[in-house]
């Protein structure tokens, strides 16, 4: 995790607040938030895939969702 005085990149950024609105859609489609939250964590490079291939977050929570 970065440090506090560490800036992040756009990009890297981007990803995170991509990440925070998953969550959100997860939630909304039943799971905890701390489900939704293990769930980012554990799948990290699959949710970092759909976001470089351009899902919004509620088109990759629902893949999510359907699996």
């Amino acid at each position: 995790m970065a440090k506090k005085n560490e800036e992040l990149d756009p990009e890297t950024l981007a990803l995170i607040n991509w990440c925070i609105e998953v969550e959100g859609f997860l939630v909304a489609g039943g799971a905890t938030l701390d489900q939704a939250q293990e769930h980012i964590e554990e799948q990290v490079e699959w949710f970092t895939d759909q976001f470089y291939d351009g899902l919004t977050p509620e088109q990759a929570a629902k893949a999510a969702l359907s699996d």
